[in-house]
């Protein structure tokens, strides 16, 4: 039985997060989903125990989530995603947008024949639509966006051989920044989002931002899912999330991965920063890492979140930190154009 044949609770019909120690109906749908994916729990049904809580985990981390063993809306969310396969639904655009691993898989394969999906996300928006489109038009099907099973069986017939999985959507990516501007940061346009705490260090960067000649938008909202809408509707060439995390005392930077991709100009971004941030602010260094976090997976653009510990130090350092994201910005830039 698939999970739309269960008709599970939604996201809002739920009392989130569960976690150890709850014992519910939710919880033993919970279980259901993860055997689904591969990650039975020995607990008792409808327990939330040691067990579900691994399993949970390692969903997280398969996913690109952070791994708290909780089970929030966020992991709720792609539970539910990762139950749809291709093929169990008609898939085509619509608002609010269809998301699940069915969408990523068709992206995937429409990347590898060429015909490109923008990021492979596992939401069909409108870039998925016309890539969609143009594969229709040159298989001589119905040009209507839907992937049904007329499509699908041709997307399965034309699939390239074993071992042909170069995808065109990284390479349209790094093409992108060669046709917008020339090698410097001056004309180009850049989002700095936070959500909330950190209104004064968005402030600061996006005042070095355009005294270097580049535009600047401001984006302060609690909602990941709104800021991504602001950037994508503004078109901004790059966005950039700084998020305060108080308990912890190191700086890392997320780049977007999922579905099997990962955005390559976002990891460089990513990586330049990450090289100079840490040190220039007295923070240990975290690292880099592929999440598929909201405001990674929604943005149409290269983005990347700086996540920042020990918030009285950023306060006093934050010229420090505006200057360090510019130059790493403008490296980044001229990187793309060499």
């Amino acid at each position: 039985m698939s999970s739309e044949q269960r008709n599970p609770p939604t996201v809002n019909d739920l009392l989130l997060p569960l976690l150890r120690g709850t014992i519910s109906e939710a919880v033993l749908d919970l279980q259901f989903r993860l055997a689904e994916v591969d990650l039975p729990c020995s607990d008792s049904p409808g327990v939330f125990g040691a067990s579900t809580e691994e399993a949970l985990r390692q969903f997280q981390e398969r996913r690109q989530l952070e791994p708290t063993g909780q089970c929030d809306r966020r992991t709720w969310s792609a539970l539910v995603e990762a139950g749809y396969q291709l093929g169990d639904r008609l898939l085509y655009q619509r608002d609010p947008m269809l998301r699940g691993d069915d969408v990523g898989d068709l992206q995937r394969r429409l990347s590898i024949l060429g015909f490109d999906p923008g990021r492979i996300d596992g939401i069909f928006g409108g870039e998925t639509a016309e890539a969609l489109k143009d594969f229709q038009r040159n298989a001589g099907l119905p040009i209507d966006g839907m992937c049904g099973p007329r499509t699908l069986a041709d997307l399965i017939r034309v699939q390239t051989p074993e071992g042909g999985v170069d995808l065109v959507s990284p390479l349209r990516e790094r093409l992108s920044m060669r046709e917008t501007g020339n090698r410097t940061l001056a004309g180009r346009e850049f989002a700095v989002g936070e959500p909330g705490g950190f209104a004064p260090g968005v402030v600061a960067i996006c005042r070095s931002l355009r005294l270097a000649g580049a535009r600047a938008l401001e984006l302060h909202d609690p909602s990941p899912s709104r800021q991504a809408v602001a950037a994508n509707t503004a078109g901004v060439d790059c966005f950039i999330s700084i998020r305060i995390t108080p308990e912890r005392t190191n700086c890392t930077t997320a780049f977007y991965a999922g579905f099997h991709y990962e955005s390559v100009t976002s990891r460089q971004l990513a990586e330049i920063v990450q090289n100079r941030l840490p040190g220039a602010l007295g923070l240990e260094d975290g690292g880099t890492c592929g999440m598929a976090l909201p405001i990674l997976r929604e943005t149409r653009m290269p983005a990347i979140e700086i996540q920042l510990g020990s918030p009285t130090l950023i306060v006093q350092r934050t010229a420090t930190l505006a200057r360090f994201i510019v130059a790493s910005l403008g490296a980044w830039v001229e990187l793309n154009f060499s």
